[in-house]
């Protein structure tokens, strides 16, 4: 099996278990003291965390924030680095060296570090749903470069190509070239970016959860999780490996995808 089948089967797989895991497991914010710690049994197939939580409903749940997370940063980094690389690389010019040097100061700033004074800054405390908005838009902010500089780089190469050139000389507008021409041909470094940066999204929201930074209780996310587990791992190492095999597996599907996608593709790496 292909890296590109491989990872899409992964993720699937995780897709459905976080999607469909919760109409049959138990409510995963059910607190029952008498159950702290329990191994596996038929109630509950993965045991129970430190107040007596279903550790399978909590994984379930907390899957669905992590990919959720993930999905809404990476449409918003590929948003905001696709746009920033198409004006760069069609302009050119002034315009080309300010968002350039934009996309460099960006990628010298100390990524954890800004990240957890924006994510302690969070406006939607109160809200779980625009609190996971919030997350997705912080993370996005500072992961869109690497998507703008292969965009530019396309953009530029497409810009140079006869039928692009030939749409030009005859008046198509730009905001219509754009679309119809050029866009089409920096589809494929896009996709394949923002497929591969999945990974590292996860990856950055766990980090954030595990500071205390990300999703708040009573909603769990895989990072938050392990930060639960942390002062218990070595009297229920369960509760920290669970989350951290399900990060690293979702990790691992979806650097399989986009390298796959990368050579189905032909982009170059």
């Amino acid at each position: 099996m292909n890296a590109f089948l491989m990872g899409a089967l992964l993720l699937a797989l995780l897709g459905l278990a976080t999607l469909l895991g919760p109409l049959w497991l138990p409510d995963p914010a059910a607190i029952a003291l008498t159950d702290r710690l329990a191994p596996p049994s038929a109630a509950h197939w993965l045991g129970t965390d430190e107040l007596g939580r279903d550790l399978a409903a909590r994984l379930a749940q907390g899957g669905q924030i992590s990919l959720l997370v993930a999905a809404l940063t990476a449409s918003l980094a590929a948003a905001i680095g696709t746009g920033i690389g198409l004006l760069a690389g069609f302009w050119g010019g002034a315009l080309d060296a300010v968002l350039m040097r934009l996309t460099d100061a960006v990628m010298a700033l100390p990524l954890l570090p800004l990240l957890i004074v924006l994510a302690a800054i969070d406006p939607a405390r109160d809200s779980p749903l625009a609190a996971i908005g919030w997350l997705a838009l912080i993370i996005a902010l500072t992961s869109w470069t690497g998507i703008a500089r292969l965009v530019r780089a396309a953009t530029l190469s497409a810009r140079s190509r006869d039928h692009v050139r030939a749409a030009q000389a005859l008046g198509m507008g730009a905001a219509r070239l754009l679309w119809r021409h050029v866009l089409p041909e920096v589809a494929s470094p896009m996709v394949v970016a923002t497929t591969l940066s999945v990974g590292q999204v996860i990856l950055v929201e766990s980090a954030l959860s595990f500071l205390g930074l990300g999703v708040r209780p009573p909603l769990a996310s895989w990072g938050a999780m392990l930060t639960g587990a942390m002062e218990l791992i070595w009297t229920a190492p369960a509760l920290a490996v669970w989350p951290g095999g399900a990060i690293a597996v979702t990790v691992l599907a979806a650097t399989l995808l986009g390298e796959g996608l990368r050579r189905r593709l032909a982009v170059p790496s």
